[in-house]
């Protein structure tokens, strides 16, 4: 089975440790190792390392190279940023020229699952049901009303696939205020939507050609020249007019085909902020609730994160629910629970031209 790893995001929320240099996918934020090289091994019994394909930022392509060196995977370098959409036509188009005519899995690279079997149980399920012609996602059961993930509802109609069961997506839903979040859980009809989706590299495409008409020319564009010393050059003349659009908004919120969501408990965590690494790492805290790593220490804190990376001792004293991140480039001290926010921080050094920073 194909899968194609969706590798090209900037993980400006988890600055400083992360810069566009380097961004969270390729560093060990979880323990595991480079979450991409995580992400591959998770589908490891799924799919051979020449059904790989990873779709990453141009700039990334050495550091790319070098964790997968002598592994045989594709390495497929965008440009530009142009979105989700972009990235999954480019993708199954790629699939398609070597050959692939099954379900392929887009993978987000900078995913946790604590349960790898249930995982690929649903990717397994999800498949199946691809095989079909229709549009396949992981619906995440939600644990928590959550508002920094969006939602997917489910339909009443449940379809069964190799011992589980599927539902008609009836509708995706934006992030929800924290009421909306608790009814979208009490009422058992809406799931976490992951961004993991299953269909066939046709499917993917035809869909593009009729929904996302500018999009699907664009990639065309570069059909011919897939695995040819021509392709660089072609896809950085195609990429920067292709428009910038999500998967879900482009195409799953308006398609036709059959949409499908497989219910799947795996223990995910798209691990989006400081403050869900904290949850993530809840076994490894100490007894004031604490998580620290590196040369660090702490007197008297309560529910603090604390990430030395910068190569000095950090010291903490009286903390209470705080964010500290030490790196060689800067230093983070934050309110744990405002780590969504970073997003102010990188606005206000792009405006003060700190590019060095970012």
């Amino acid at each position: 089975m194909f899968c194609v790893i969706m590798a090209g995001g900037s993980g400006t929320r988890f600055w400083p440790a992360s810069l566009r240099r380097m961004p969270k996918q390729f560093l060990d934020i979880t323990g595991r190792g480079p979450m991409v090289v995580e992400t591959c091994q998770r589908v490891g019994t799924l799919s051979r390392d020449d059904e790989l394909i990873l779709v990453i930022a141009r700039e990334h392509f050495e550091e790319t190279g070098r964790l997968f060196a002598g592994r045989g995977v594709h390495i497929l370098a965008e440009p530009v940023g142009r979105n989700t959409a972009a990235c999954i036509g480019l993708g199954a188009l790629y699939a398609k020229h070597l050959g692939c005519k099954g379900p392929i899995a887009f993978l987000p690279a900078d995913h946790f699952i604590a349960d790898r079997s249930a995982f690929l149980r649903a990717v397994d399920q999800a498949a199946s049901l691809a095989e079909s012609g229709g549009i396949v996602t992981l619906g995440i059961v939600p644990t928590r009303p959550e508002t920094g993930y969006g939602y997917i509802r489910r339909a009443g109609e449940k379809v069964t696939v190799r011992g589980g069961h599927a539902y008609r997506v009836s509708a995706f839903a934006e992030k929800p205020d924290l009421e909306k979040a608790r009814q979208y859980v009490a009422g058992g009809e809406y799931f976490w939507n992951a961004g993991i989706f299953v269909a066939t590299a046709e499917t993917i495409l035809r869909e593009m050609e009729n929904l996302l008409p500018v999009l699907h020319q664009g990639l065309e564009r570069l059909k011919k020249s897939i695995r040819t010393p021509s392709f660089e050059k072609e896809i950085e003349a195609v990429y920067p007019g292709l428009e910038s659009v999500s998967f879900d908004y482009g195409i799953m919120e308006r398609t036709t085909c059959a949409s499908l969501v497989v219910p799947c408990e795996c223990g995910w965590s798209d691990v989006g902020s400081w403050d869900s690494l904290h949850e993530l790492k809840k076994t490894e805290h100490d007894t004031g609730g604490n998580f620290s790593e590196g040369d660090s220490l702490l007197i008297d804190c309560e529910g603090s994160h604390v990430s030395s990376r910068g190569g000095k001792l950090v010291a903490c004293l009286g903390l209470k629910d705080c964010l500290v991140v030490d790196t060689p480039d800067a230093l983070l001290v934050a309110d744990l629970h405002r780590s969504q926010d970073i997003r102010k921080i990188i606005e206000e050094l792009k405006r003060r031209k700190r590019e060095k920073l970012l």
